[in-house]
């Protein structure tokens, strides 16, 4: 019966880590309806490993091109497509620092934030009316700087907050900034990569000193299978929705489940 609910939860980490809805506040609501707490944040940060991987896959040729970018620089290459890629490996990182700064020096405030299940439904009302403001956001073709991409990254630390969707608030800034909606999306999954390796580094500590055992390793390595799949799939349909630009679907179904949550939340405490 755990095997199946950590399968189910990949499934739905997977899915909701690129659909704008928020998979840190899906893991949550999951773990809360199904009562699976096994492991609480590693099995979380395993789950976002197998996503890790579905961007790995779908974005295979920029990312490799990235990787050849600074070699091919270092060796006189100063063609258009070199210098792209170089700058675009430049960006990711500014984009990153914010989510350190969060990671290193509010690790513990975070962990705690997690288990609170109402300001997950909060957020996720936050989620939803970015999305449907989304809808009525200009086209712009601005490009990716310095500035835009530290600001695109202060937003993605903000969206460790579960319930507050880390692709869905990166897309929305991007936007506002004037950046392209495809290109802020497919900026977006590539920076999710720093993120994700960066949260399983700060785990690292927790699973040496708290090794698993064999039960919940299996577990563990189901949902992260499940995870990539469904992972993949998901980034798809997102660049497809956001190319209709039709986010404000996600904004609808975001505010629906806060209000389901947040019914049954104060019915239960009542």
């Amino acid at each position: 019966m755990e095997l199946i609910k950590a399968m189910i939860l990949g499934v739905v980490q997977g899915l909701t880590e690129f659909l704008p809805i928020s998979s840190s506040g899906h893991l949550v609501i999951g773990s809360e309806l199904m009562n699976f707490h096994e492991q609480g944040v590693v099995f979380e940060v395993f789950v976002h490993l197998g996503t890790l991987l579905a961007v790995v896959v779908v974005f295979r040729k920029e990312l490799l091109e990235m990787i050849k970018a600074p070699f091919a620089l270092f060796q006189g290459d100063k063609s258009e497509s070199v210098k792209h890629f170089f700058l675009l490996d430049v960006y990711i990182i500014v984009a990153t620092l914010p989510a350190v700064a969060v990671g290193l020096f509010l690790k513990d405030s975070v962990e705690n934030i997690f288990g609170n299940i109402l300001i997950v439904y909060l957020m996720l009302i936050v989620t939803g009316i970015i999305m449907i403001i989304s809808r009525y956001l200009p086209q712009k073709d601005k490009p990716i700087t310095w500035g835009r991409s530290l600001l695109v990254g202060c937003v993605q630390a903000c969206a460790i907050l579960p319930g507050l969707s880390r692709s869905g608030s990166t897309i929305f800034a991007g936007m506002v900034l004037g950046i392209d909606r495809e290109k802020i999306a497919r900026f977006s999954f590539i920076m999710s990569i720093p993120a994700i390796l960066g949260a399983a580094v700060l785990q690292f500590g927790d699973l040496l000193t708290n090794p698993l055992e064999s039960g919940a390793i299996i577990n563990i390595g189901a949902g992260a299978i499940m995870a990539a799949v469904s992972g993949y799939f998901a980034i798809k349909l997102l660049l497809d929705i956001i190319r209709r630009n039709r986010l404000q679907w996600f904004g609808y179904y975001c505010l629906l489940v806060s209000a389901t949550g947040i019914g049954h939340y104060l019915f239960v405490a009542a």
